[in-house]
């Protein structure tokens, strides 16, 4: 709208126009027109004696909108492909890649992307809840198909948006009809999380979860959050593989948890994004649900397949409530697609179809149980490559033994901020300001520059 108009209020004393011209509200004078009756708010107006000059300025109704700042996890992305650095190195997001750090579209997904093409599905629209087939097995899969509250149909499954999208259901169901609950985050956790309760207006609160004396468990410390919270509380628990920090209970600790948790009325609410990636296992990594499950208790869990079956854009997880009661049941999944629909009306449909060809296929299954065991066990190979290199190089003495004990794609090196910025700005690591590192970025040849980059950060930065 950069434009400006010269308007003559009269060009001599003696230039006169009819009263027909004039009550018509427009008339020419050389090249220029005039309109009396219609104005524009974003029209400047300056006079100068019998000559106005009217200037149409660049103003914005959204200029009251503030430019939001980076996202804290893409962000670094960003800044690595900006880097021409050769030796740089992207461990910020959370995404497996090969040991020639490309990244890994697994052979079970080709096939069952090479079956369907040839199937020729057609590109309906879903029901609001998703594909049925997707909500039966995904549900199976995490609890176990002869769980009884399966049988007995207590579990509400809807499919979402991969994790995020499954967790911002959930969200909106608690701050509907649980007014006032308080959900309780470990600190610290998934950078979204908190972003996810704030959009659905949910109050939140932490729980000691992280003890940097020992970048281990502050067990103690997350007993006592979880009894002082109020009685009904949410309780956000990572099933396993504790994302930032890797840091997962003992099965032990796990039935504490849930003592705790059953003993306030708390509800327990699991994010499970690495089943079957963290150990290599399924049935491992969903233990932590099954056994709050099989307690008898009333338990939300949102899945993603991101990682463990690297459908990342294909944006597919889902929301499971179990309940105490098939009618409740029923009723927490009509709730969760009356939210469902305003939000995004029905979910995708290829990585649901990608998921249930697979599951559906003893074949396939057994294939994609062969290739999780492979990644897994890549960083596995590269967490202990990692370490061995650290205690090699490190003169001071340092118990890096920590690093063995977490689990997943995530280590926390217990870097701080002002580390973390060396590891970037000298080493060319980049990785996010709360010293999370995605091992899952990393490959058997550059652990010894790690090494020396986090030996150096962490014994000459304060």
């Amino acid at each position: 709208m950069a434009s400006s108009v010269l308007s003559l209020a009269s060009a001599t004393p003696s230039a006169s126009l009819s009263s027909h011209e004039i009550n018509k509200g427009k008339f020419n004078l050389g090249s220029f027109c005039f309109n009396k009756e219609k104005t524009n708010p974003f029209i400047k107006t300056k006079s100068f004696g019998r000559i106005s000059m009217v200037v149409a300025s660049n103003v914005s109704r959204f200029d009251g909108i503030t430019m939001a700042p980076p996202d804290p996890i893409l962000g670094v992305s960003e800044a690595f492909k900006a880097d021409n650095h050769e030796l740089k190195l992207n461990l910020g997001v959370g995404a497996y890649r090969t040991e020639e750090l490309q990244p890994y579209v697994l052979n079970v997904v080709k096939k069952a992307d090479k079956h369907l093409l040839e199937k020729g599905e057609n590109r309906e629209y879903l029901p609001i809840e998703g594909l049925a087939a997707f909500n039966k097995m995904t549900a199976e899969l995490l609890f176990g198909a002869d769980n009884p509250a399966i049988k007995q149909e207590r579990v509400a499954t809807v499919q979402g948006l991969s994790g995020t999208g499954s967790l911002r259901l959930a969200a909106a169901l608690i701050e509907r009809y649980f007014p006032g609950a308080k959900v309780l985050i470990s600190s610290p956790t998934w950078g979204n999380h908190k972003n996810i309760f704030n959009d659905a207006r949910v109050p939140w609160s932490e729980y000691r979860y992280y003890d940097p004396k020992t970048v281990g468990l502050d067990f103690e410390g997350m007993i006592a959050d979880i009894k002082a919270a109020p009685e009904g509380s949410f309780i956000i628990l990572h099933g396993c593989a504790h994302n930032p920090t890797g840091i997962d209970p003992t099965p032990e600790q796990w039935g504490k948890i849930a003592d705790v948790i059953q003993e306030k009325n708390h509800i327990p609410f699991f994010d499970i994004a690495y089943q079957g990636f963290a150990s290599g296992s399924l049935d491992a990594d969903a233990a932590s649900v099954r056994m709050f499950v099989a307690r008898g208790m009333e338990v939300i869990a949102a899945q993603s397949y991101s990682k463990n079956l690297g459908l990342y854009a294909e944006r597919i997880g889902a929301i499971n409530v179990v309940c105490s009661s098939p009618d409740a049941a029923a009723r927490v999944k009509s709730q969760l697609k009356r939210i469902a629909r305003p939000m995004y009306s029905n979910p995708p449909v290829h990585g649901a179809r990608i998921v249930a060809s697979i599951v559906g296929s003893t074949v396939l299954f057994k294939e994609w149980n062969i290739e999780m065991e492979m990644m897994a066990g890549r960083i596995k190979n590269v967490r202990h490559k990692l370490f061995d290199c650290l205690s090699s190089k490190d003169k001071n003495g340092k118990d890096w033994t920590f690093i063995l004990k977490q689990i997943g794609m995530f280590s926390f090196t217990g870097l701080n901020k002002a580390q973390c910025d060396n590891m970037t700005n000298k080493w060319h690591v980049y990785m996010t300001k709360d010293g999370r590192i995605s091992l899952a970025g990393l490959s058997l040849a550059k652990c010894d520059y790690l090494a020396d980059a986090i030996i150096d950060s962490y014994h000459n930065v304060s």
